[in-house]
This record gives structure tokens, sequence and C-alpha cells, in this order.
């Protein structure tokens, strides 16, 4: 996902070049497309891509695979001039952020999309949303069925499972 982005620097603002691109990074395969645009001071790049990712469901502890599609701006400066090869000091406003060209205009969208791609894993992944995790007693699977364990139930809710209990022997005398 490197981009020689040399004729583009020599351009007008506003020119761009579009790529699709199918690399591994950090061991996810990723497929996608980026826009870079010229701007006055940096190359702007609009990525997207699909990757898939395996995870461990927080329930039930299996393995998943999760997709992923992932959509971003971020902008690249030059660390030298095109024309003359001077370094270029990157811009020091504080609410400026992103990444450098290398100083043989290499592009290198790598870091970027392994941010994203962390960015956009979930903190707590399901392997589906109805997951029903594992039985707190002897750890089975409960997506699987039921474990045959006998429920123990808080004895605060004593008196609703009687009270449950007598109306369900009520309501299968009538």
């Amino acid at each position: 996902m490197e981009v020689n982005v040399s004729q583009l620097l020599k351009e007008g603002v506003g020119e761009e070049r579009i790529f699709e691109f199918q690399d591994e990074v950090e061991g996810f395969r990723v497929e996608g497309r980026a826009r870079l645009i010229r701007t006055h001071r940096s190359i702007l790049a609009k990525v997207s891509f699909k990757t898939k990712a395996k995870l461990i469901c927080s329930k039930c502890l299996e393995e998943f695979e999760f997709p992923l599609e992932v959509e971003f701006e971020e902008e690249f400066f030059p660390t030298r001039d095109v024309e003359t090869g001077a370094p270029i000091p990157l811009p020091e406003d504080e609410d400026l952020e992103g990444f450098s060209i290398s100083e043989k205009h290499i592009l290198d969208l790598r870091e970027a999309i392994r941010q994203y791609i962390l960015l956009s894993l979930p903190m707590k992944p399901l392997c589906r949303p109805d997951c029903a995790g594992l039985c707190p007693k002897c750890g089975h699977n409960l997506n699987m069925g039921p474990c045959g364990c006998e429920r123990e139930i808080d004895s605060r809710w004593a008196p609703l499972r009687k009270l449950l209990k007598e109306q369900e022997d009520g309501s299968s005398e009538t």
C-alpha cells in the first residue's frame, strides 16, 4: 500500500489519483480503494476498505469472524520538497494531525489502516447479538443447548418464585 506521490505533489491543488489495493496489515487481509487528492499543503487520502477480524466472543469464548468496513480521511504531509529536495517542516498547528510522506515521496497507508482497524474493533465482541454465554457452574456453552445444571435463584426472589408456582398450579386446575 505504498504509493509514489511525487507526480501528484508536482500537480495543482485538486488533482487526484485513485487506486485499489489488496494487502495484509498486521495479520488482516485488507481490500480497498484510496482516493488521493492534492491540497495546498498535503495529500488528502480518502480510503475505504474491508477486512475480517478473528475475535473471541466475550460471552461464550468461541472464536468467530467479524466483518469490518471502514472509511476514513487522513492528511499526509510531505517531508521533502518534490522540486528542490529541501526538507519541509511538518505543520506545528496543534489541531492538525496527520501522517508524513517519506523523503522519497512514498505515501504508505499501512499505519493509518492499522490504526483504523483497531479503532473499529468492538470492546466486547459478541459472536451474535443473542449469545447465551457460558453456564456459570459447569462452563457449558449455552448456545449449544441447556447444560442440565440446577439453576440457583437468589433467595430474595423466592417469594416471587412461590407466587409464580401458585399461579401456575391454579391455572392448571381450571
